[in-house]
């Protein structure tokens, strides 16, 4: 079978590791890659993996330079968090005829909180005959998948609770300067109602799972608030002393008939004592299932990324969400 083209649009630390995996795939082909950062530009992809060995992938620094190559099948777009910053990426890379496996998590399932443009995404892909997806471990499984794959054996769910708590210590200098960490609890807060602290996707994690159970969604609140180091704690990055801010605790409730019915609370900090995620299913019968040691988020998100493409690759045209398709597994195989 003739190996499936890749483009990796978007090299920072997550696409690299996207790349990486990429690489790892017989049955892929990795024939481009785009950044816009000046620095990036020209080099050799090999050259951020890692790698000594250059892999004869110049980065560019246009997308439709790199498709207008027609070699691709693929995109693994890696740019943003926020939806509407890459609709218009989206629309070139479907124009060309490449499905989409995207790791933006606000469109990991937008349909409930953006659903003209999530009906406009869904158009583009079936005018163009391509699939687009997005995904990651966060959103993506833990925290929506996962809790909809374990209500497939219960007769009735009442309540969704999941929780993830990280020790922030082990993440990249991304991860823990998103997370406030080493911030006054000022700064944190002044940066909370900029929208720079944030955690997203969780309201796409409520409306998934809502829409998965048949739920009619009324309302999504969240809650976001610092953690306090009560000594000092280091990371390979940062050094954080007693009453400045660790990490984050933010936590989302889905409201529906009245009644709080999901809750996804998500901890990251900077000295946390364990890592683990964390489900719980109220309902007949009760289910709970942890993973000690938590997952962690970088490897996962590439995974889930990479072990989506078969299932692309076999869903129709349109615009999906991971509860739409079969489930990802891990596979060396098409």
């Amino acid at each position: 079978m003739r190996r499936i083209g890749i483009i990796q649009y978007g090299c920072g630390p997550i696409g690299c590791n996207v790349a990486r995996l990429a690489l790892q795939r017989p049955y892929l082909n990795l024939v481009g890659a785009v950044d816009t950062a000046e620095d990036m530009i020209g080099k050799d992809l090999g050259e951020l993996l890692g790698d000594s060995n250059k892999i004869g992938v110049s980065i560019a620094g246009q997308l439709g330079s790199v498709l207008a190559m027609g070699s691709a099948d693929f995109v693994l777009h890696c740019t943003s968090s926020g939806l509407t910053s890459i609709v218009g990426q989206i629309e070139e890379i479907a124009a060309a005829g490449c499905d989409i496996v995207s790791t933006c998590e606000e469109l990991s399932f937008p349909m409930l909180k953006n659903p003209e443009t999530s009906a406009r995404i869904d158009r583009i892909a079936k005018d163009h005959d391509v699939t687009i997806l997005a995904t990651g471990i966060n959103p993506g499984f833990l925290m929506d998948a996962w809790p909809l794959f374990m209500s497939g054996i219960c007769q009735k769910v009442e309540t969704v609770k999941v929780i993830r708590i990280q020790d922030a210590s082990q993440r990249r200098i991304p991860f823990q300067k998103k997370i406030g960490a080493g911030r006054t609890v000022k700064e944190f807060m002044d940066l909370v109602d900029s929208g720079r602290i944030r955690h997203v996707g969780i309201e796409e994690s409520i409306g998934m799972i809502a829409t998965g159970l048949g739920w009619s969604l009324e309302e999504v609140a969240e809650r976001i608030e610092p953690v306090i180091s009560e000594g000092r704690v280091k990371s390979d990055f940062v050094t954080i002393d007693a009453g400045q801010v660790a990490g984050v605790r933010q936590v989302g409730f889905g409201f529906v008939g009245g009644k709080v019915r999901i809750i996804l609370e998500f901890l990251a900090y900077v000295g946390a004592k364990e890592s683990y995620d964390e489900v719980h299913l109220s309902g007949v019968p009760d289910l709970s299932a942890r993973i000690q040691g938590g997952v962690n988020g970088d490897i996962g998100t590439a995974a889930a990324v990479i072990n989506s493409i078969p299932r692309v690759v076999d869903a129709g045209p349109g615009f999906v969400s991971v509860k739409d398709l079969p489930m990802a597994v891990c596979s060396t195989r098409l």
